[in-house]
């Protein structure tokens, strides 16, 4: 039997979101649901996807793991020369959306990237596996490669480099802040009448919660 996707279909019903309900900070909010996606334990709760935008105008998005939120900001890592790294260090301009099906909500965050203090990077940085910070150094993010052997030789290049020391964060490699002006809670509903609450961050810095029409 073929499956018709356009028949795919489920009712959400497990939960509302209202404005009386939520926090009066978007941050708070997050962390709210944040520890409830933990508590759930469902799989990898701190996946989230990431949408840059190219010096032509053309978006790009991938999935990356939040690392943390602090200082107002949520916090990712990667390797600055990659495509994603090299578009925003054109257009600071991101999204974020994280999307925990089985709690049936997602939340849309829009913002502007900037990079972490290269102290922060070392202390996540020395914090990984060893392997993973080997890693960092042997993998060219995003550069079209001849195959998987490459990549196998360059690790074992840095594994030997860093024989019986410290392996040091590369200068290419570090953490970014995204600063939000704008976040959205969105709650499953039934007959896809859902709930959508939102902040947006006014010049004096204080937050303004709407709800929308789904």
């Amino acid at each position: 039997m073929k499956l018709s996707i356009a028949k795919i279909r489920r009712e959400y019903k497990m939960a509302s979101l209202d404005v009386k309900d939520v926090k009066p900070n978007p941050i708070e909010q997050f962390e709210t649901w944040f520890a409830e996606a933990l508590k759930s334990e469902i799989l990898e709760p701190n996946a989230m996807f990431l949408a840059t935008v190219a010096a032509t105008g053309e978006p790009s998005g991938r999935i990356v793991l939040l690392k943390g939120v602090e200082e107002g900001g949520f916090v990712f890592y990667t390797n600055y020369k990659s495509r994603k790294g090299l578009e925003i260090s054109q257009n600071q301009a991101v999204a974020l959306t994280f999307f925990w099906a089985e709690l049936e909500r997602q939340v849309r965050i829009e913002g502007k990237a900037s990079f972490l203090s290269p102290e922060k990077s070392n202390e996540y940085f020395l914090s990984r596996p060893r392997e993973s910070q080997i890693g960092a150094w042997a993998s060219p993010q995003s550069e079209v490669i001849e195959n998987r052997s490459v990549l196998e030789s360059l690790f074992a290049k840095y594994q030997k480099e860093f024989e019986n020391q410290a392996v040091q964060r590369p200068t290419h490699w570090g953490g970014y802040l995204v600063k939000p002006h704008y976040i959205e809670f969105w709650q499953g509903r039934e007959n896809r009448l859902h709930d959508r609450i939102c902040y947006t961050l006014q010049q004096n810095e204080n937050w303004v919660i709407q709800r929308l029409a789904p």
